[in-house]
């Protein structure tokens, strides 16, 4: 009996038969991963001003992903050719672990008020603390529905900027449980609704009432171990590959240059999630770069370590403000059925998904970088890319990436060079 075929070795076709077999997704929701059965020209026009049609990117699905115990299969939407397979496999290695501990924390957002031409900052800052109550209950009152569902107003926290380009002024942070929303929405009609009664209060002049998408009241925090044992490759062995990963993590640690690219990685992965579950991945993006020089100083957002048994231990900590009610995630088709594949029931779930997902995009960077270099695998994967922009038709797409591969020479005048050759055999 042959052996099965791999999830990566299928056609396409095969692939959407075996996510029909392997989860809960129909025949029909299946279509609308193909463009003609996903987000129509006519609702991209009610979701934007001026639309002309629809973008397309690429959607591939991450295999091997274990979170908090359960098998997740994880869509992913990116255009660049390695991230889908790393983050895959680093999942698998994993799973010799256990796969990915995460754990959300409360799902709250900070608005805030800037409050302009106040007399006495102290006398209004003191006022302002005292109105909380009359301030979270009138805030209270813009979505009911939030409110009986266990979110809403949390707290008011009121600064002051004491040195600025403008001089000093009063900052209002209203702390909102927005639930399984993004929350934006939420947070800036709440702000609306108070503005009126924080400038009686304090006489003075609201300017700005808008969100903070730096959400550090709503992290994320995923972990791995992985045995040495398990990271073993070629001529690498386990605590090698182990001590080159953390010293390659050191760098990051210690240097903004590096911590950026290290950051991206990250991101690579995290993005890929967050857009496929049709959240708004700019604001994930602010607050995660955000998140990462909270403390002065631009550096890594994970954490690499050896444990007491020797294995290797990640930790990824960031904020995560996704949602899976409300906004592209209910109008997007697409999002839709991605949000179904993965069983999220929580707005939780996902962002421990997600961030799972960023480590295991930074564990592949790491560990390619600091062993083999990183461009062996990422210009394998990406000759296919070189030789569809070369001209090759769909059936000798794999077979001209072969031979650039082989060659070692993974460039688009190489590429035409061999179509040319092939048409005059």
């Amino acid at each position: 009996m042959p052996d099965e075929k791999k999830f990566y070795q299928m056609d396409l076709a095969e692939r959407l038969q075996h996510l029909q077999a392997n989860s809960d997704l129909t025949k029909e929701e299946l279509t609308v991963f193909d463009p003609q059965g996903g987000l129509s020209t006519a609702q991209a026009d009610l979701m934007i001003e001026n639309g002309i049609g629809v973008f397309g990117l690429p959607l591939g699905i991450a295999q091997h992903f274990v979170v908090n115990g359960r098998p997740v299969l994880v869509p992913m939407a990116v255009e660049e050719p390695s991230v889908v397979a790393a983050a895959s496999f680093m999942a698998k290695l994993a799973q010799a672990g256990g796969g990915f501990t995460a754990k959300a924390g409360a799902q709250e957002m900070i608005g805030q008020l800037q409050i302009l031409d106040v007399s006495d900052s102290a006398a209004a800052e003191k006022a302002l603390r005292s109105a909380k109550a009359e301030i979270m209950d009138l805030a209270a009152q813009t979505d009911p529905v939030l409110a009986r569902m266990g979110g809403g107003p949390k707290d008011v926290q009121v600064r002051v900027i004491a040195d600025s380009a403008i001089g000093s002024f009063l900052v209002l942070h209203l702390i909102l449980d927005v639930r399984d929303a993004m929350g934006a929405n939420a947070v800036n009609t709440a702000l609306e609704r108070i503005s009126p009664l924080v400038e009686k209060i304090t006489g003075g002049r609201v300017l700005l009432r808008i969100l903070s998408n730096l959400a550090d009241r709503r992290l994320v925090r995923a972990t791995c171990t992985i045995p040495a044992e398990a990271l073993a490759f070629d001529q690498f062995g386990g605590t090698e590959v182990r001590d080159r990963i953390i010293e390659a993590w050191a760098f990051a640690a210690a240097d903004p240059y590096r911590a950026a690219t290290h950051n991206k990685g990250i991101m690579n992965g995290v993005d890929a999630v967050v857009i496929a579950s049709g959240n708004d991945w700019r604001a994930v993006e602010a607050g995660a770069h955000a998140y990462a020089a909270r403390n002065g100083s631009y550096t890594s957002l994970s954490t690499w370590s050896v444990d007491e048994k020797g294995a290797l231990r990640g930790e990824l900590e960031m904020p995560m403000a996704v949602g899976i009610v409300g906004g592209a995630t209910r109008v997007h088709p697409t999002a839709r059925a991605v949000l179904k594949l993965m069983n999220v029931q929580k707005a939780s779930d996902l962002a421990e998904i997600i961030v799972s997902v960023g480590l295991a995009q930074n564990l592949g960077a790491l560990r390619a970088l600091a062993t083999e270099g990183i461009q062996r695998g990422h210009m394998a994967l990406h000759a296919r890319q070189v030789a569809a922009a070369a001209g090759a038709p769909p059936e000798k797409v794999a077979a001209l990436a072969e031979q650039l591969v082989n060659e070692g020479n993974i460039r688009i005048d190489r590429a035409i060079a061999i179509l040319n050759e092939w048409s005059e055999q």
